[in-house]
């Protein structure tokens, strides 16, 4: 993920919200070019602490307003005794409105402009000042070669509001974009700085408000909310007289032949993130290593249905899917499940069965598909899911009443009304089997404490996250096992059970 701080705003916005939220600051008083000039000094602050060390920069402009901030760096970094020169694609002289004041205060501090050009060198710390929020389109020539340019140089890259060539609204690249060192956005914060590809290009993300007027901000209408220790659901605290019975019974039904361990860690995960008892459900041939890992988890070996309907009464919580596999054991306990009004959630196979045999799915379960489930459950590719996750949360929430959490960089939870939220934690050390079924049993943990299904999707996915980044500072070869005592450690932090 890009590196971030909980300093960030809680709330994210499209590109258009955040250009509405801009006309309405200049509407209400506030000088557009007066805005201008503090994005640029913004940016100017953040080069300098990122690069202390630095004493030339390169701006590369194109034709609109992020133009018009490259122009006023260098017009920064030109007075501050740097070495500074400009490649403009297009003809500045071009430029209207607060761009072209810009242009002048760069040629009144004496800025060399020349024209891009192929072989032209950059050098010292360059400024992407192309394309900014408000492409629409793949990126095409001249500024297909500009930015394959930049990024094969080597140079250091901070962005002027967003890397060129992402989306600010989906997190996609269009075609191709710069990959930033640093990235500076202002007024509000796009969500495609933090989902889809945008990990990959973004670099360190900082956000500046420009000082505007938080009235006005407060008024704006937002896409998704980033999750933070601000804003999380907590679980209540336990009262001394606490017992098992106060915190539910979650069953986790999986582990087809082959991939018991699925199952095993969706329990292990619920009986250590808080749940009051586990069962499982099972083939029988793994009840033995079941016993002998987890003995605190009551497992049972299924063979039908039948088996499965009274450990299904008597539980809170139902975690169905991880190892389910697809055959006709699977389908006829998922049966079970969908047939139920308890609460649940869906994770893996049982998202797939989902998606090809029809079942229909109780409401207000969560639902956690990664890109590629998502996909099958739309009946899209896997490559228009990710083009668009914003879109694909919402669709799918809607489509099964349910809260769906989408997985990948960039987690969104949604549920059928439209609420959207966003985790911005994780680390790339994640990327190993295993961890999905940690959540589900995390997940199921939460309900069965008492949490609705969307509040406890939201703090499933940030302390799944959060853990992840935690034990993802000792590199690759993390095990899916690492991240339960981080995750206890962190629910404890969080919400202590003493008080």
């Amino acid at each position: 993920m890009p590196q971030v701080n909980d300093e960030m705003p809680d709330i994210l916005y499209s590109a258009a919200q955040v250009r509405a939220l801009d006309s309405a600051l200049i509407a209400a008083g506030t000088d557009g070019f007066e805005l201008m000039q503090r994005a640029a000094h913004a940016t100017w602050r953040a080069l300098r602490r990122q690069w202390p060390e630095a004493r030339q920069v390169c701006v590369v402009t194109g034709r609109g307003n992020n133009a018009g901030d490259g122009y006023l760096i260098a017009s920064l970094a030109k007075r501050s005794g740097w070495e500074v020169s400009v490649l403009a694609v297009g003809d500045p002289a071009q430029l209207v409105g607060d761009a072209a004041l810009a242009y002048g205060e760069a040629k009144a501090a004496d800025v060399a402009v020349q024209p891009w050009g192929v072989g032209v060198p950059l050098a010292g710390i360059v400024v992407d000042a192309l394309l900014g929020t408000g492409l629409a389109g793949e990126v095409r020539a001249p500024y297909l070669e500009v930015i394959e340019a930049i990024n094969a140089s080597g140079q250091p890259v901070v962005a002027v509001d967003i890397p060129s060539g992402l989306s600010a609204d989906t997190g996609q690249v269009l075609g191709v974009a710069i990959r930033a060192s640093l990235t500076v956005t202002y007024i509000g914060v796009k969500i495609g700085l933090l989902t889809g590809q945008a990990p990959d290009y973004v670099g360190t993300l900082l956000f500046d408000d420009l000082q505007a007027d938080a009235s006005i901000v407060a008024q704006a209408q937002g896409v998704a909310t980033r999750l933070n220790p601000r804003n999380l659901p907590v679980l209540a605290p336990r009262p001394p007289a606490a017992h098992k019975g106060l915190f539910g019974r979650v069953l986790v039904v999986g582990g087809d032949h082959g991939t018991g361990g699925a199952a095993l860690l969706s329990a292990q995960s619920a009986l250590r993130c808080g749940a009051g008892m586990v069962s499982l459900a099972t083939r029988s041939e793994h009840v033995g290593a079941a016993l002998a890992r987890l003995p605190e988890v009551m497992t049972a070996g299924i063979h039908s249905a039948n088996q499965l309907m009274g450990m299904a009464q008597a539980a809170s919580v139902l975690v169905v899917g991880p190892g389910l596999g697809q055959g006709s054991w699977a389908r006829s306990l998922l049966s079970v499940a969908a047939n139920s009004a308890k609460a649940q959630v869906w994770d893996a196979d049982a998202l797939n069965l989902l998606a090809s045999q029809g079942f229909t799915l109780p409401a207000g379960a969560i639902i956690t598909p990664h890109p590629g489930e998502a996909a099958r459950l739309l009946g899209v590719t896997t490559a228009q899911v990710q083009a668009d996750r914003l879109a694909a949360v919402k669709q799918l929430a809607k489509k099964y009443s349910a809260v769906c959490v989408l997985k990948g960089a960039g987690s969104l939870v949604a549920d059928a009304d439209g609420q959207v939220a966003l985790c911005d934690h994780g680390h790339p050390a994640m990327a190993t089997a295993g961890l999905g079924d940690v959540l589900a049993g995390l997940l199921g943990a939460l309900l069965a404490q008492g949490l609705a299904p969307f509040q406890a999707a939201c703090l499933g996915v940030w302390l799944h996250a959060r853990a992840g980044e935690i034990q993802g500072r000792q590199g690759r070869g993390m095990a899916a096992t690492d991240l339960i005592p981080t995750i206890r450690q962190l629910i404890e932090e969080q919400a202590p059970c003493l008080k």
